[in-house]
């Protein structure tokens, strides 16, 4: 049984800054790509930004310039940092991480539980 467990959300003011981690635990063999995803109500949720094991980044049109992924493979972790909120990033932001498992060496498509980011003044 792998999880992924999220913290750092909460409430910033437009033009603040926020880090989101997300830890991975379990028997875990070894994690492919990590990633940011966030959903509002009504809304499809949504890819911010993804690192491979090796460290290439892709990110969401919205968060070119502002956010940052980064990982650390020794600790299992991925962080988002975020500059410059914006209103229109309140959202719940998710963690997902394809974890290939040491117990069976299958590959995992794993989510943690989500954790609310609120930009407002």
């Amino acid at each position: 049984q792998v999880q992924l467990v999220e913290s750092g959300g909460g409430l910033v003011q437009p033009g603040g800054s926020l880090r989101l981690s997300c830890a991975a635990s379990g028997s875990i063999f070894s994690i492919n790509t990590m990633g940011w995803y966030r959903e509002t109500p009504g809304k499809q949720r949504e890819l911010v930004a993804a690192i491979t094991h090796g460290g290439s980044t892709n990110y969401a049109e919205s968060a070119k310039g502002r956010f940052t992924i980064s990982r650390d493979n020794a600790k299992n972790r991925v962080y988002l940092q975020m500059n410059s909120l914006k209103p229109e990033d309140t959202a719940v932001y998710y963690c997902n991480a394809d974890i290939v498992s040491g117990v069976d060496l299958m590959s995992y498509d794993t989510w943690g539980q989500g954790t609310q980011v609120t930009v407002s003044s």
